[in-house]
């Protein structure tokens, strides 16, 4: 499975993004597919993810302002990000997992500054 994200970018605090997920085939019904993100000097971390039955779950820190969705028909999850906040600033990843694979697509840049 090949992951591509895309959608990063320079926003102000307060605005919005949308970051999209490209997968190379259909895995949605047959993994946990997800974002996490990675700031200069901290871990990687969840940041949300969605199973193949179509539960959520949410980081603490962004419930509320970010959306996780996807679109089986194209093999594309997003994450809705609104209300941005300078600490959102992060490398952020897609992630598409199951018991035994764990799959990793390239990073995109998101900062959040004025």
């Amino acid at each position: 499975v090949q992951l591509q994200a895309s959608g990063g970018g320079l926003v102000q605090p307060g605005g919005s993004l949308r970051l999209s997920c490209a997968a190379s085939r259909s895995i949605f019904s047959i993994y946990t597919t997800g974002w996490y993100r990675q700031a200069p000097g901290k871990q990687r971390e969840l940041v949300a993810h969605i199973t193949p039955g179509g539960g959520t779950n949410y980081a603490d820190s962004v419930k509320g302002r970010f959306t996780i969705s996807r679109d089986n028909d194209n093999n594309t999850m997003y994450l809705q990000m609104n209300s941005l906040k300078p600490e959102d600033t992060a490398v952020y990843y897609c992630n598409a997992k199951n018991t035994y694979l764990n799959y990793w697509g390239q990073g995109t840049q998101v900062t959040v500054s004025s």
